[in-house]
């Protein structure tokens, strides 16, 4: 059966298929598609996991293994298949066919594609996944679709676009679902629930020129620590909210500090950020280049930066925020922590 992502959640609520099959190359929905599956498998006692990345090389009898394996216990598993290139060559087509003729009990097999060309479609190992569960192919959404989205996006969060607010942010992202969050994200933090209009969301959106929040995300990844400091000096003096500032860096430090995970595991953080559907394909080598700065302890040190700062900001810690957000970024960057200045 092939469904819409905006299916997904009410298919879900009727139950869970034996495989799932996520085709496409549009980040953010291919991300969210893959979560929701997820979560709904652990609400419903999955609670193990096993990801498994096809790349080349890959050992196909290792899928075959793990599904006979999970069969030994009262355990319900997922298997996380990931198959990066899209081709999974002859043996690989095999494994999974046999897969898709007898799914084990008590085991889910998710598997994540990029998207496919029609031979691939119609291909044997493809079309037995897709008789044995549910294919999610995802498509990038333009013009009236975009807008359908942006809006229903904004509404879920609580937001209320009024006039040509929704147009103002769809002709501004370019396309970019990832860039439509971020923003719907950034207007919540600033304005609360409620109606937003053309020009808050032209406000929020606008160029600052020199100096703006992903900028500063961005030159914390590079490496630039002096950049960094610059950046920060612009936007507190031109009145950003420093609760911004730290959601921009936050939200990036939560992803490194997940992909660490991956590279205590023994791979590449190149191969970590690849395997990752959230990073935006041209952000992807400056990603890589951050997690590769630090190992996870030092990432999670930072969370718990993070979290001192938020609540310096909300008035219940002593701290001066923006000193606080520079010790942040530049720690990101690659430089010491700074040195600890005592409270009078």
């Amino acid at each position: 059966m092939r469904i819409k992502p905006e299916e997904l959640s009410r298919h879900l609520q009727r139950g869970l298929a034996a495989v799932y099959v996520l085709t496409g190359d549009e980040p953010l929905q291919m991300g969210e598609a893959a979560d929701a599956i997820r979560g709904c498998a652990r609400e419903q006692g999955f609670g193990g996991r096993e990801v498994l990345e096809a790349e080349a090389g890959f050992d196909w009898g290792r899928l075959a293994a793990e599904a006979q394996t999970l069969s030994l216990f009262a355990e319900k598993r997922l298997i996380d298949l990931r198959i990066h290139s899209g081709k999974p060559g002859t043996e690989g087509g095999r494994v999974l066919g046999d897969y898709a003729a007898a799914p084990p009990p008590d085991t889910l097999l998710l598997v994540t594609l990029p998207r496919l060309e029609r031979a691939q479609l119609s291909s044997k190992w493809f079309t037995a996944l897709e008789r044995a569960g549910v294919t999610v192919q995802v498509w990038p959404l333009e013009g009236a679709r975009l807008g359908q989205w942006i809006e229903q996006r904004m509404r879920s969060r609580g937001l209320a676009p009024a006039g040509e607010a929704v147009a103002v942010l769809r002709d501004r992202i370019e396309g970019n679902l990832l860039a439509a969050a971020q923003e719907i994200d950034k207007l919540l933090l600033i304005l609360g629930p409620g109606r937003v209009t053309a020009d808050q969301v032209a406000a929020s959106v606008a160029d600052s020129a020199r100096f703006d929040v992903f900028k500063l995300v961005d030159s914390a990844l590079e490496g630039a620590t002096g950049r960094c400091v610059r950046i920060l000096d612009g936007l507190r003096g031109e009145g950003t909210a420093p609760a911004v500032v730290l959601w921009a860096l936050s939200r990036e430090i939560r992803l490194l500090a997940s992909l660490a995970r991956e590279v205590n595991g023994g791979r590449s953080p190149r191969q970590v950020v690849q395997g990752r559907r959230e990073v935006w394909e041209r952000r992807k080598p400056l990603v890589a280049k951050g997690l590769g700065r630090h190992d996870r302890a030092v990432w999670q040190g930072l969370l718990l930066l993070c979290a001192q700062t938020d609540r310096a900001i909300k008035g219940r810690e002593r701290g001066d925020p923006w000193r606080l957000l520079t010790d942040i970024a530049t720690r990101l960057a690659g430089a010491p922590a700074l040195p600890e200045t005592k409270v009078c």
